[in-house]
């Protein structure tokens, strides 16, 4: 009973950052439209052409933002779980035999990414072979396809099936900071100079200015930094850590160049770019690579006259790590890296 109402209220508390920023929101458009547009604003025609450039720009915004948190992080699909049965062999056999059991597991599967000994990628949690560019999220409980970050502002993981949404929330957060900062900078400035007064509306325009700035500040950077990433094809884990495959660490290793890399999560319906309508052509589970990288790969062991290696890495020799465990989160904009599994070269688990 007391593991349960932990759970429930450890559930409460991770929607207090969704709440905050909602009733900001909320707060926000009364302060705009009442006490600004209706109440401040002299000018009829000003009145009106404010509130319909207003509205487009809010409606963007809370769509993306309802849609980032409501859509489910996808899940990984169920023939890269392992059997019953090789979950058993995996639970008595060594690193070797564990290597070889995963191996086997994933000859039929798109897997390309692999761990620094070669082998598949494999969730003890979750149990499955991650797929490229999958990892775990411990505040979710589960393995989420191309994982960039779990973002506590809304609540959810922000990965395949819900990034362009927090991209678009992003830029149309920016946008609607930018332009009621913009728009109520001269009434400001007006109050500011009149002093003190005792009329609570110039207190919330005053305040409106303020926290619109404010917030506009802080979306620049992360707004810009997600733009950089997706132009790369990117996310914010493998810019910390290179995605492995064949020939090895890549970080540009699915970078398709820059407009391949922004349709690959906007779509290629121009009219659906920048509505946050799902429109990605992907699956969340393969995603093309460099046509070099292949190329470099196999021309590397046709030189040595040997058989090109499978996606599950056989043949390939790399610093022992079998289990490849992660927990990964942003907070605000620090990252929050939390892997299991490190060996310390004697055997040893280590955290870092």
């Amino acid at each position: 009973m007391a593991p349960r109402a932990l759970t429930i209220c450890c559930d409460i508390v991770r929607w207090i950052p969704v709440v905050f920023i909602t009733a900001i929101i909320v707060w926000s458009y009364y302060a705009y439209v009442v006490q600004m547009c209706i109440f401040t604003v002299p000018s009829i025609a000003e009145k009106v052409i404010y509130l319909l450039i207003y509205h487009p720009i809010l409606v963007l915004f809370m769509w993306s933002y309802g849609k980032t948190i409501f859509t489910p992080c996808g899940a990984v699909p169920r023939q890269f779980y392992l059997s019953k049965s090789d979950v058993d062999r995996m639970s008595r056999e060594n690193e070797e035999g564990q290597k070889a059991v995963l191996i086997n597991a994933a000859k039929e599967l798109p897997v390309l990414n692999r761990t620094h000994s070669g082998s598949p990628r494999y969730c003890e949690k979750c149990r499955c072979i991650k797929p490229d560019r999958c990892h775990h999220c411990s505040v979710c409980g589960q393995c989420v396809l191309k994982m960039d970050h779990h973002c506590p502002w809304v609540n959810n993981c922000v990965g395949f099936s819900n990034y362009k949404y927090f991209v678009l929330f992003l830029g149309y957060g920016l946008l609607y900071c930018t332009y009621v900062s913009a728009t109520s900078l001269q009434y400001f400035i007006l109050f500011w100079k009149s002093g003190v007064s005792k009329d609570m509306g110039h207190f919330h325009i005053l305040f409106l200015f303020f926290v619109a700035v404010m917030f506009g500040i802080s979306l620049i950077s992360l707004f810009g930094y997600h733009c950089y990433l997706t132009a790369s094809n990117r996310s914010t884990l493998e810019s910390f850590r290179a995605p492995i495959f064949q020939s090895g660490p890549d970080k540009n290793g699915f970078s398709l160049g820059k407009f391949n890399n922004f349709t690959e999560v906007f779509g290629v319906d121009r009219k659906l770019w920048f509505i946050p309508v799902f429109t990605s052509e992907t699956d969340g589970v393969s995603f093309p690579t460099r046509n070099n990288l292949q190329a470099n790969s196999n021309n590397s062991y046709q030189t040595m006259g040997e058989t090109p290696a499978p996606s599950a890495g056989d043949g390939i020799t790399y610093p022992t790590r079998t289990i490849d465990l992660d927990s990964d989160g942003l907070l605000a904009d620090r990252q929050r890296w939390m892997e299991e599994g490190e060996s310390d070269g004697g055997g040893n688990k280590i955290k870092i």
